[in-house]
C-alpha cells in the first residue's frame, strides 16, 4: 500500500515532474498552495487560482489552498498551515513532497517544520543535475509557459515563451537552467499527469518592482498574465 502524502504545489515545471515522479510511490491525496488572498494568485509565481483550479481538475488531485495577505503575521500563518496539516493528519496523510532541487537551507527548512508538524518529508528532484531534469522534463512530454523573470538577470523576451531546447539554449551564462534561483517561474498546462491540456490564452507583459533590502533597491520582474480560456 502507498504512503498517503499531500504535494505542496506551484503550478510550474518543478513541481509537475516532481509530481510526476512522486506519483509511482506515493498515494497523493491534495496539492497545496499558498495563495495571496488580496489577488488570488500565487505571491511571486502570480499564477491564478482559476488556473489552480483547472489543473487541479485535469490532473485529478483536489487542491488545498492556504489563504494569506500582506497583513498576515508569520504566526498567523503558521496557525493557518497548521490547522490545514492537522486535516491532513486526521486522513492518515504523513508525508509533504516537495519539488526542491539543490538549496540546501531551504531543505532543511522545509524538513524541520515538517518534523516540528509531525510529517514526514520527500523531495523527488532532489540533488539531481538541473539539466538532466529539464531534459526529462520537456523529453517527457510537459509543456509550460515562462510567466516571470527577474529582469536583473534575464530580459522580457523570455516572458511567454515555451520552455523547450531552445529556451534552455538561449539562457545566458550563469543563469540556473531550472531557475532554482529565482531567474524565472513557469505555468504548466500540459503533460503525463493531466487529463487534458489546461486552455489558456495570454495577456501583454508587464514590470513590477519590489524593494530588496539586500541590495538597498527595488529589483523588477517581468509577468505575462495567464488566463484560463473557456
Amino acid at each position: 500500500m502507498k504512503t498517503k502524502a499531500y504535494f505542496n504545489w506551484s503550478s510550474g515545471k518543478d513541481s509537475a515532474l516532481a509530481l510526476y515522479r512522486a506519483l509511482n510511490r506515493f498515494d497523493i491525496k491534495a496539492l497545496l498552495t499558498v495563495i495571496d488572498s488580496t489577488n488570488n494568485r500565487i505571491p511571486m509565481h502570480g499564477t491564478n487560482l482559476d488556473l489552480l483550479k483547472a489543473q487541479s481538475q485535469s490532473i485529478g488531485i483536489p487542491l488545498v489552498t492556504c489563504d494569506i495577505n500582506t497583513e498576515y503575521s508569520e504566526d498567523k500563518y503558521k496557525i493557518s498551515l497548521q490547522e490545514i496539516i492537522d486535516k491532513f493528519k486526521s486522513q492518515e496523510i504523513s508525508t509533504a513532497l516537495f519539488g526542491d532541487i539543490h538549496l540546501l537551507e531551504l531543505k532543511i527548512g522545509r524538513e524541520e517544520k515538517c518534523r516540528q508538524a509531525g510529517l514526514k518529508t520527500d523531495f523527488p528532484l532532489w540533488n539531481n543535475s538541473p539539466q538532466e531534469l529539464l531534459h526529462e522534463f520537456i523529453d517527457s512530454g510537459f509543456k509550460a509557459i515562462i510567466t516571470c523573470i527577474d529582469g536583473c538577470v534575464l530580459d522580457k523576451t523570455f516572458v511567454g515563451r515555451m520552455i523547450d531546447y531552445d529556451f534552455i539554449n538561449d539562457l545566458p551564462d550563469g543563469v540556473d537552467i531550472c531557475g532554482e534561483n529565482g531567474e524565472y517561474h513557469s505555468f504548466v498546462f500540459d503533460g503525463p499527469i493531466f487529463k487534458e491540456p489546461v486552455p489558456c490564452h495570454l495577456d501583454p507583459v508587464s514590470y513590477k518592482e519590489y524593494p530588496c533590502q539586500d541590495l538597498k533597491q527595488n529589483t523588477g520582474f517581468w509577468y505575462i498574465d495567464i488566463y484560463n480560456a473557456p
